[in-house]
């Protein structure tokens, strides 16, 4: 296969009401019928996109911001958190009254019963409040943490956390992955895999946490949804997701 393209989903191939666009859909199929490898990556986990694969027929992806990586449903890399670094952090964010959120591949637990910052950042994703189990991180492999809190609030955290990397996604949540992880290092495994050079790859996404990845792949391809600080770093800057931004996109470039 001669390219391979990567696609983020919320705000890139999902549209502002976390809709499929016709025309994104139509674009992807077009991109497969000319034998160009198609992924996604993502900050979600692999089971709250599992409708969205098999709509679009891809079973390649980059999940939880490069964490959890599979190729043609095998799983060819993980990186998970480390658990006494998540006790650590449980521990103060108990204080603080910041709850968490654990995530593995298969599920999601709540470091509480209830909190309204889960409820209305989850639900923005369309996903209820998750199950409490704060212990969750002591028994299953965890690739993303959710912390619930505002921008000033995470200030505390940041410098006293150099394991982790903080990105945010929702006024009151941030997303906390492995210091050394990225969507970019997660794209590197899958492309070292399967033999792809860097000059063939494309990425499309959105927000902050695509940012090594649009720097990193051959051609980065930027929302017009996208905050100024990523459209920066663009080779080309698309229309907005509610605007055919990906089938536009990939018509600029020639891929359909």
């Amino acid at each position: 296969m001669s390219k391979i393209i990567f696609f983020d989903i919320d705000g890139t191939l999902l549209n502002h009401d976390k809709k499929l666009p016709d025309s994104t859909k139509q674009a992807i199929k077009s991109l497969q019928e000319k034998g160009m490898y198609v992924a996604i990556a993502t900050g979600r986990a692999p089971f709250m996109f599992k409708n969205l694969r098999e709509e679009l027929g891809i079973n390649t992806f980059v999940s939880f911001n490069g964490q959890y990586v599979v190729f043609e449903d095998e799983v060819i890399y993980q990186n998970p958190l480390a658990p006494n670094q998540l006790e650590r952090l449980l521990t103060v964010s108990e204080k603080n009254g910041h709850p968490l959120v654990f995530m593995n591949n298969q599920t999601m637990k709540a470091s509480v019963n209830h909190h309204e910052h889960i409820e209305t950042s989850l639900g923005s994703l369309e996903f209820p409040h998750p199950e409490e189990d704060k212990e969750f991180f002591k028994k299953h492999p965890v690739f993303q943490t959710l912390l619930f809190c505002d921008e000033n609030q995470e200030k505390n955290y940041v410098g006293n956390y150099p394991e982790f990397k903080f990105i945010r996604w929702h006024p009151v949540s941030t997303d906390i992955l492995p210091a050394n992880g990225s969507k970019a290092v997660g794209i590197q495994k899958l492309i070292k895999k399967l033999g792809f050079n860097l000059k063939d790859v494309y990425a499309f996404g959105d927000g902050l946490n695509d940012m090594e990845m649009i720097k990193t792949v051959g051609t980065g391809v930027v929302m017009g949804n996208a905050p100024d600080v990523l459209k920066q770093h663009a080779d080309h800057i698309t229309a907005d997701v509610g605007e055919d931004g990906i089938f536009k996109g990939l018509k600029h470039l020639a891929l359909i």
